[in-house]
């Protein structure tokens, strides 16, 4: 059946001319009907053609599909990928966490991409004009619906699918790799009998020979990732000498490089004839074809790496050389098990832990490692493909019965109830203790404790609900009336900004104290429930103690005192090179949980302290001197034109107004840019204070009230006014400031003999330096 033949005004947008037996089949569920679909099907048997038809009968009736990737990685290509749609008029958006939001072109989009944890967070806040084009959804396109099974992943993604299925009813399409339950599944989505498919290992394209392969295990663990890598490359050898190829997964990014390396030198030694060594023509090509240099080298060996890191333009070409067989060897982050199709004869799985910058050490999920061995056997080219996982002895068992008995689909809500609970109550859909038995009802948690009942302990499940609001309320999160339910702002906050509730706890018992300085922040956020499962390696011990050197952390934990030095080393610009392997996922953690702190210090503590807070992120995010951090409010300064405007004496935006373009040229910087930096200077407040006829002295007993006023010679802006006599708070206001404002400043003989009364005047939304100015009062 030809794609033409079913879908000729869509048949560019696939990548193949005809549909094989598992997508004939489900072509009529998915393009002759309107319920809802559940798909399970091997990895590599063609799924992805699944999500492209429930999209183009959506397109086709002038409808809007919602794509779910399961990885931030996989949506940026999606966006490539389909660049296919692109062609054929329609527009494909993606919305991450790292891509500044445009909601006008969020709303025309005829695909929307997303992630779980930011479908999540834009249906919290649908309601607000900025993410309204949630509820425009026709069809949503969940890919990897076994997800659902992943720790805490797995419940953002479930209580996200149920959530929209109440916001707009769109169409639901799940796919998923081989899972022993998809009924489950199938009843928590509603989808009908003739919707529901469970496509076995019949279609899968090549046959799998999946088995474990232990090694010895030894006391240096630096070791055993080197004797797991010969193991690995003994299993892959006689492939290779076949003309074979093989796709090895490794931990992480570094591992890449480094097996990579070791492999060259190793095939050398056992004199496989691997790759277009001597190839004249490939070696011209290569040399100003790639952008990294250890991967040029790497592939005129016929052995390469790919991960997240590298550039576009440089995957893609691993990717191109690798299918048409010019590398041979390759290898990988897990990141291309859930992405593109790119199978190989042999598959090994090196490494099953891995380290997590935010966990730890961890088990690899027993998804991925099933995903991962999926790629075993290149259609047209194998006859069967072998996939295989080293680990230790201790393991073996443990993945011998995941392979032979595959992963049942389980909820994991109810370790997160509590905290989806809040946010659901923080939207207002849930009012009463009924709302939250129907909310409930709508989730697979729901639907696998009516399949499990004893392991879902689902005949107390009303008696758990009633634990659980009580604890939210006993912790300031809810507030209960009868049986009415509402969220106090603790709870509101703790929902917007995707907080974990024991960190919204600690945010505002933060917020109760009265002098703050930037070390509690810091403090604060470093152990922050987000960072728990933090660990510190005993090779980056020394380089955090060098970092905290004269601060006192003894009572912190080790992983608490890395991301502190992280964060300091962010700020200051100075990140050891033992700590960079984790500092960017902890830094951008970070500067989300100072966002959070900033929004509660502002509610429950007052605008100067949310200053401060908005000037420490400045810092940890451009690593730019205290005095100098108000240049990152300047639209396109970051920290390297900040560092130049600084060295030259021009440390605030005022500076660069008095400096104007040509000064700013002299800093160092282009003309055009100079201009650039000028007008986004012009667009920022500029507050200057007029005290008027204040007295520089006052007689004992007298007293008069003068004022101060607060001028704003910028853009208007929320600003912060505080007036204190002698470090005493006399008054304290927030107002939007577009021209003026005048506070009045008592002046009282009293018993000191010196009165200095200050006047200080933040932006709490801008990390501006406070414009603080002092005078001072004898009383005689």
């Amino acid at each position: 059946m030809e794609v033409a033949e079913v879908l000729p005004e869509f048949a560019d947008a696939f990548a193949f001319e005809e549909f094989n037996r598992m997508q004939r089949e489900a072509l009529p569920a998915l393009l002759e009907r309107e319920a809802n679909v559940v798909a399970s099907a091997p990895t590599a048997s063609g799924k992805t053609a699944l999500a492209e038809l429930a999209i183009c009968k959506t397109l086709a009736e002038d409808g809007t599909a919602l794509f779910i990737a399961p990885l931030r990685a996989l949506t940026n290509e999606k966006e490539s990928d389909w660049d296919r749609f692109e062609e054929l008029g329609y527009s494909v958006y993606v919305v991450t966490g790292e891509r500044e939001l445009n909601p006008r072109r969020a709303r025309h989009a005829d695909i929307l991409v997303m992630t779980p944890e930011k479908l999540d967070s834009a249906t919290r806040k649908h309601d607000s004009r900025r993410y309204e084009f949630v509820t425009d959804v026709d069809v949503c396109v969940i890919d990897e619906v076994h997800l659902l099974d992943a720790d805490r992943r797995g419940a953002v993604l479930e209580v996200t699918v149920s959530r929209l299925r109440r916001l707009c009813e769109p169409r639901i399409v799940a796919l998923s790799a081989t899972m022993p339950n998809v009924d489950d599944v199938a009843a928590w989505l509603d989808a009908p009998d003739e919707c529901t498919f469970e496509f076995d290992d019949d279609y899968r394209p090549v046959d799998l020979n999946a088995g474990v392969k232990t090694y010895t295990h030894g006391e240096n663990s630096f070791a055993d990732k080197y004797r797991r890598l010969y193991r690995a490359l003994d299993l892959a050898e006689p492939h290779l000498r076949e003309d074979g190829q093989a796709l090895v997964f490794v931990a992480s990014r570094q591992d890449t490089v480094e097996a990579a390396k070791t492999a060259r030198d190793e095939i050398a030694d056992r004199d496989l004839q691997v790759g277009p060594r001597g190839d004249y023509d490939f070696h011209a090509e290569t040399k100003d074809a790639l952008d990294d240099e250890t991967l040029r080298k790497s592939v005129l060996d016929g052995v390469a790496f790919h991960h997240a890191g590298l550039s576009k333009n440089d995957k893609d070409l691993v990717e191109e050389w690798f299918k048409e067989g010019t590398v041979e060897l390759l290898f990988s982050t897990s990141t291309l098990a859930w992405g593109v199709n790119l199978p190989a004869r042999c598959v090994v799985i090196r490494d099953t832990k891995l380290h997590d910058p935010l966990e730890g050490e961890v088990d690899m999920s027993p998804l991925d490692v099933l995903q991962m061995l999926g790629r075993a056997g290149r259609p047209g080219y194998d006859d069967v493909g072998y996939g295989w996982v080293v680990c230790d002895r201790a393991d073996a068992d443990r993945y011998r019965q995941l392979l032979r008995d595959g992963k049942e689909i389980e909820s994991r809500l109810a370790a997160e109830l509590e905290s989806h609970l809040n946010a659901e109550i923080a939207m207002g859909t849930i009012t009463d203790l009924e709302d939250v038995m129907d909310w409930l009802e709508t989730t697979f948690y729901y639907v696998r404790g009516q399949s499990r009942p004893d392991e879902y302990d689902f005949p107390n499940l009303r008696e758990r609900v009633r634990d659980t609001l009580e604890e939210l309320v006993d912790r300031g999160f809810v507030e209960m009336d009868g049986l009415s339910i509402d969220a106090t702002p603790l709870g509101v906050l703790a929902s917007k900004y995707y907080l974990r509730l024991d960190t919204a706890a600690a945010f505002a018992q933060l917020c109760e104290r009265d002098d703050l300085a930037a070390g509690d922040l810091l403090r604060a956020v470093a152990t922050a429930a987000e960072f728990d499962s933090v660990s510190a390696r005993q090779a980056e011990r020394d380089a955090i103690s060098a970092v905290l050197v004269g601060q006192e952390t003894d009572d912190l934990e080790p992983g608490e005192r890395k991301v502190l030095a992280i964060l300091r080393g962010a700020a200051s610009g100075t990140t050891p090179g033992e700590l960079q392997s984790d500092a960017w996922v902890i830094r951008q953690n970070a500067l989300r949980l100072l966002a959070a702190l900033r929004a509660f210090l502002e509610r429950f503590h007052g605008p100067h302290a949310a200053n401060l807070a908005r000037r420490l992120e400045g810092r940890v995010e451009n690593g730019v001197a205290e005095d100098a951090v108000g240049l990152t409010a300047i639209d396109g300064v970051a920290a390297g034109r900040a560092s130049k405007l600084a060295a030259e004496g021009l440390s605030t935006p005022g500076d660069v107004l008095e400096a104007g373009i040509e000064g700013i040229g002299d800093a160092g910087l282009a003309e055009g840019i100079a201009e650039r930096v000028y007008e986004g200077a012009q667009s920022l407040p500029a507050i200057e204070l007029e005290w008027g006829s204040f007295p520089e002295r006052v007689a004992p007993g007298e007293s008069d009230v003068h004022e101060v006023t607060i001028r704003n010679v910028g853009e208007p802006a929320q600003v912060g006014i505080r007036v204190t006599v002698n470090g005493v708070e006399m008054t304290s206001t927030s107002t939007y400031l577009r021209d003026s404002e005048t506070v009045p400043v008592g002046v009282f003989g009293a018993d000191e003999d010196i009165l200095e009364f200050t006047v200080s005047v933040v932006t709490p939304e801008e990390p501006l330096v406070p414009v603080v100015e002092t005078r001072t009062v004898d009383v005689e």
